[in-house]
């Protein structure tokens, strides 16, 4: 198959004030070098953190103007001369990741996704300065490390969202070694939480979903949930006291989040696993809720090439799907206000 000859355009953010507003612009990618592959753009999810980035509620530069994206997936145009894992017209996916050191310790040891030096998709310039445009457009450079095949069976569309929400949630419980035996909490049921109940199950745990209201306890029986709590009843966690394994919290806000609570809730130096990155701060910890089961808490940022392998093979074989609503990218603007006003069950993916 020849080589296509892209287009290389995107819908960019100005204004962190009028996050929505965005307008199409032309941009040159990264230079070309032997080991980058040119994907051209059929769909990219809306993650929870282009909101984030794209309103500043991280309180981090906002490198304007930004075309955020980095759930995305098309097909491979064009490849270095180096580039031995893909060929021209292959399916395949691009995450939150576009570039590492390769030498450092993590980069060696398939923990590339915590590289002190990585390259994050949008916001971020690589070492030679050029500039990391994100998959809010018609095609994306990167590197064949970060380049990953999609799954025969799995379209494009649902599986944009695993690239960054599923990975999210699939690697700690991979790393903490979630198995038959074993019970897993999930905090929140929207982009990575839906994620988090159907990985769990598939990897043969128990899944407990704690939820504010008993609003959402259908869509989380149905996604493979054997127990549902709602977190509005004060005495919520008294069942489950010494019972959970591991927790992963997907909730996208700190305020509300009954942290002490549900640290009582593990087992003896079970974990707590802080998926989601809200714009503010966790709730204080009480340091007695450490002490009286040596609870662990921690954090996890995206996962490893090896992660998002395994991850596909799993969601293959154990039929773990995304739940999506598709909508053209020229609608991007009223795409992300439908996220922002949480309108949208579970994840949007723009076409």
């Amino acid at each position: 198959m020849s080589e296509e000859k892209l287009v290389w355009k995107g819908y960019a953010v100005h204004d962190t004030s009028r996050w929505d507003q965005l307008k199409l612009i032309n941009f040159e990618p990264k230079r070309m070098e032997d080991y980058d592959i040119d994907i051209k753009i059929e769909y990219c999810g809306i993650c929870g953190s282009d909101l984030h980035t794209i309103t500043g509620g991280w309180g981090e530069d906002v490198m304007l103007p930004l075309i955020p994206g980095h759930e995305i997936t098309g097909h491979v145009v064009r490849v270095g001369p180096a580039v031995t894992e893909f060929k021209v017209g292959q399916r395949v996916g691009v995450g939150a990741q576009i570039c590492s050191c390769f030498e450092c310790v993590p980069c060696k040891t398939d923990n590339e996704n915590y590289c002190p030096d990585k390259v994050d998709t949008y916001n971020a310039k690589y070492p030679n300065g050029d500039i990391a445009w994100g998959g809010y457009g018609t095609a994306i450079r990167a590197h064949e490390r970060f380049v990953f095949p999609i799954p025969d069976g799995m379209s494009l569309d649902h599986a944009a969202p695993f690239l960054c929400a599923g990975l999210t949630v699939f690697s700690p419980m991979i790393r903490n070694g979630l198995g038959p035996g074993k019970r897993l909490g999930v905090v929140g049921v929207g982009g990575l939480g839906h994620f988090a109940i159907q990985f769990g199950k598939a990897l043969g745990a128990e899944v407990v979903v704690f939820s504010r209201s008993n609003s959402k306890e259908k869509d989380a029986r149905e996604l493979g949930a054997s127990h549902f709590v709602a977190t509005a009843d004060e005495n919520f966690a008294d069942p489950w006291k010494l019972k959970l394994d591991l927790i992963i919290c997907t909730a996208d806000v700190s305020k509300g989040i009954p942290l002490n609570k549900l640290l009582t809730t593990l087992v003896v130096n079970g974990r707590f696993i802080m998926a989601a990155l809200p714009d503010d701060h966790l709730p204080a910890i009480n340091s007695f809720e450490l002490a009286n089961n040596g609870a662990l808490l921690g954090g996890c940022h995206i996962g490893s090439k090896k992660e998002i392998l395994e991850m596909f093979k799993v969601a293959v074989e154990k039929n773990v799907k995304s739940v999506i609503e598709v909508r053209p990218m020229k609608d991007v603007g009223q795409a992300l206000q439908s996220v922002a006003n949480n309108r949208v069950r579970y994840r949007m993916v723009l076409k």
